[in-house]
């Protein structure tokens, strides 16, 4: 493992928070046997991709792609959130398919990779050398608004304000508006 990496907070909207039941998380896959058991297909080709987060323990958990990743997460912190799928190898072994950084409730930077790769390794699971799909978000420090960069141009979408270079997307304080 390289170390635990940046800790991302949930920065959604806070009603999606207040509706997470606590208990609840996504199902850790600590061996390829615990993905085994979470696909309900009987080929990984067929199961629709998953939502994933990396927990501050360091283990991926998973749940249905249409589930908010602060349900998954159980309502705490992450050190990566996105969605994933996999496929079977010609041994029948699974192994990622497509994986991504895209989770609007957390927005997690591509930096976040080292945190899912030792999350895979641990677990067994092949996996690509990074990011099949990495979005790079940003927080404008105009208007306040969440802003997902397309094609490297670092201007919100909201207010045309120039979007920081870094990334910058952490909770909004409850105090401040």
């Amino acid at each position: 493992m390289t170390g635990p990496g940046r800790r991302y907070g949930y920065v959604g909207p806070e009603d999606v928070r207040r509706a997470v039941g606590r208990g609840n998380g996504g199902r850790a896959i600590r061996c390829a046997a615990d993905l085994d058991a979470c696909t309900t297909a009987k080929d990984a080709e067929d199961a629709e991709p998953f939502t994933y987060v990396v927990g501050l323990d360091g283990l991926l958990r998973l749940a249905p792609r249409r589930s908010e990743h602060v349900a998954c997460a159980d309502g705490d912190d992450v050190l990566g959130a996105g969605e994933i799928s996999f496929r079977r190898g010609p041994r029948g072994a699974v192994r990622v398919h497509e994986v991504s950084n895209q989770s609007t409730g957390y927005c997690p930077d591509p930096d976040s990779w080292p945190a899912v790769a030792d999350a895979l390794d641990r677990a067994g699971i092949g996996r690509p050398d990074g990011f099949t799909h990495a979005l790079v978000f940003r927080r404008c420090e105009r208007c306040g608004e969440n802003n997902v960069v397309r094609e490297e141009v670092f201007v919100c979408v909201f207010c045309d304000g120039d979007l920081p270079l870094l990334w910058n997307v952490t909770p909004r304080d409850p105090h401040r508006p």
